[in-house]
């Protein structure tokens, strides 16, 4: 039905790896996979398999769970997007932790019941402006003035800060990857 890999950790693995609850729920059991460093995998590829028979209405949505807290929903593949590369944005883990391991669900369900499928991209999108504004501040503060509780900064700021950034960028096309979540 569909197969997973993790980008620069595994091969392709099928279904078979996962642990089928019922007709529409798979488990995959990280501690059998990395064993406690199950946040180091930060990205899963899920891909429908060829042949797949997705009805058109469903989706093959991916959720995440650490120890003991509740699944949290990464994204989904359908028909008409038969593979995705999904952010594991994997919650804290809470004190009592139980279940005793992470896990990695795939259920099918209504497509109209789940949310957009690209649920992590308005996070990466809030990382990325916190990173920029954070280059941002750092910068300031190197060029500003104390005046008792304000920072008193040169009028043409943002312009200096700006082509630094873009210079740094052309140099360095890595560099703005830093800034990615």
């Amino acid at each position: 039905m569909f197969g997973v890999v993790f980008p620069n950790r595994s091969f392709p693995m099928d279904i078979s790896a996962f642990a089928q609850i019922d007709t529409t729920h798979w488990l995959l059991d990280m501690n059998t996979f990395v064993g406690e460093a199950y946040d180091s995998i930060r990205e899963v590829c899920i891909f429908l398999l060829n042949g797949m028979t997705l009805p058109p209405d469903k989706a093959l949505a991916v959720y995440i769970q650490s120890p003991g807290s509740q699944f949290f929903f990464c994204g989904a593949i359908t028909l008409t997007r038969p593979s995705a590369v999904l952010t594991l944005p994997w919650p804290e883990p809470t004190a009592d932790a139980v279940p005793l391991s992470a896990k990695i669900g795939v259920s099918v369900e209504d497509l109209t019941t789940l949310p957009s499928l690209d649920v992590t991209a308005g996070q990466r999108i809030e990382h990325l402006a916190m990173k920029v504004g954070e280059n941002l501040f750092n910068f300031m503060q190197s060029y500003c003035n104390v005046d008792g509780s304000k920072l008193v900064v040169p009028m043409n700021i943002l312009d200096r800060w700006f082509k630094k950034f873009q210079e740094r960028a052309k140099r360095d096309p890595e560099y703005l990857k830093g800034f990615v979540l």
